[in-house]
């Protein structure tokens, strides 16, 4: 993997028209906020994604940690196909959902109760729960993050192998371990519009670097959005507004 410093942005020759855009959603469409809730869609972000859809005939997908159901929440009334869950759940263009075979749910059970009374020690820290996968939150606590790692990763433990860690920007979430964002890409990319494309991935976080590794292997180009470290992506985007910015260039190019 390379730093992304050393990395330039997308080629400019790209044409909307030949592209299959898969794009992540927090800290890569959205800014990060303080709080999973408290992240805010723009109109300006909801025209640039319908502008988006239309000039590439719908190869355009949202591949996020956040479930479906939330990012149609977010985006209305925008519905676009989607992969929720790191690849666990899917929607196709044609509005087909697909979800993995569900792990044992007493497995969950007993993480969601464990997390539960972790998060209750100290207050700061926030769970999402997704339903099928549990993340603790710990921006407005970044000093909890060795003893996060460490209790969280000790709960994952005792439900592996049907339950993984995910790690993320101040958050660490378990996850169905039977699929990922590389599984949801190539499935997407098995069916119209997006097959016969070239695919474009859009990501700023190690959720994505399995994304980056499958499009970089199948001649695609895998962007790194706000991010100093270490990554296979290809190219880089400085942060939030840059890729906004490049997208509507994408839309404006001939």
């Amino acid at each position: 993997m390379f730093s992304t410093r050393t990395r330039p942005e997308p080629h400019a020759g790209l044409r909307i028209e030949e592209l299959a855009l898969f794009l992540d959603v927090d800290g890569t469409l959205l800014e990060i906020a303080a709080t999973p809730e408290s992240v805010v869609v723009e109109p300006d972000l909801l025209a640039l994604l319908r502008t988006l859809v239309a000039r590439a005939h719908g190869a355009v997908a949202f591949v996020s940690g956040r479930s479906i159901a939330v990012l149609d929440d977010l985006f209305q009334p925008l519905l676009l196909p989607a992969a929720g869950l790191h690849g666990f759940e899917r929607r196709t263009a044609s509005g087909t959902y697909h979800r993995r075979p569900l792990p044992p749910g007493e497995l969950l059970a007993v993480g969601r109760e464990a997390l539960r009374a972790f998060v209750a020690r100290h207050p700061p820290l926030i769970l999402e729960d997704k339903r099928f996968a549990l993340a603790v939150h710990y921006r407005l606590a970044p000093q909890l993050e060795e003893l996060v790692v460490r209790e969280v990763g000790a709960i994952a433990a005792a439900l592996a192998p049907a339950f993984q860690i995910q790690l993320g920007k101040c958050v660490i979430e378990i996850r169905p371990s039977a699929a990922s964002k590389a599984t949801a890409i190539a499935e997407f990319m098995s069916e119209a519009p997006f097959a016969g494309r070239l695919p474009v991935c859009l990501g700023d976080d190690i959720t994505d670097e399995s994304a980056f590794v499958w499009v970089n292997a199948n001649g695609g180009v895998s962007v790194a959005v706000g991010t100093a470290r270490h990554t296979a992506a290809t190219a880089h985007l400085h942060s939030v507004r840059a890729a906004r910015m490049w997208l509507s260039r994408l839309v404006d190019s001939d």
